[in-house]
């Protein structure tokens, strides 16, 4: 998953795309290692912990809040896309975050693209469920778009973005 994701911030670095992550240890590290490496800005948006997450060596700019809804609002609100890799809670947690700000109209349209087939499946599923169970109107089903290669994350954000 590393390599994959250094590729990825490498790709939308190099394509013009100053690259914000939440700016710790691992997936987020590759992705703005990539983003270092390459073109554009790297950028990390952080978060005030009891056990304090580092900031990882591979920022150009790092910012830090001490509220999760604060470091979300930074996170978005220069946002072109949201592309979500394989991640927990709070993953999930910014995910759904954009999603609810894209359906009740608070924020400007942007792709949502979560790469990783077999990681984000179950998820579509359970969300399809909630279509069936009227808890979701189904148009908002196309908020999000699902692929597994960084060329078609690429892909995705020209189309939409119409680049």
């Amino acid at each position: 998953m590393y390599g994959k994701a250094y590729e990825l911030g490498r790709l939308l670095s190099d394509s013009g795309f100053n690259v914000f992550t939440g700016g710790g240890p691992g997936v987020m590290e590759a992705v703005n290692k990539g983003a270092f490496e390459g073109k554009s800005k790297s950028i990390g948006v952080n978060i005030e912990l009891p056990h304090e997450q580092i900031p990882n060596p591979y920022l150009d700019e790092s910012l830090t809040f001490r509220y999760f809804f604060t470091r979300k609002v930074m996170l978005v609100k220069y946002a072109s896309a949201c592309i979500f890799l394989p991640g927990g809670y709070g993953t999930n947690d910014e995910l759904f975050e954009v999603l609810t700000l894209l359906q009740t109209n608070k924020m400007q349209s942007i792709p949502v693209i979560l790469c990783g087939l077999s990681f984000w499946q179950p998820l579509m599923v359970w969300l399809e469920d909630m279509v069936k169970k009227d808890y979701v109107k189904h148009k908002n089903m196309d908020l999000i778009d699902m692929v597994e290669s960084n060329e078609e994350v690429m892909r995705v954000v020209k189309e939409k973005l119409c680049l």
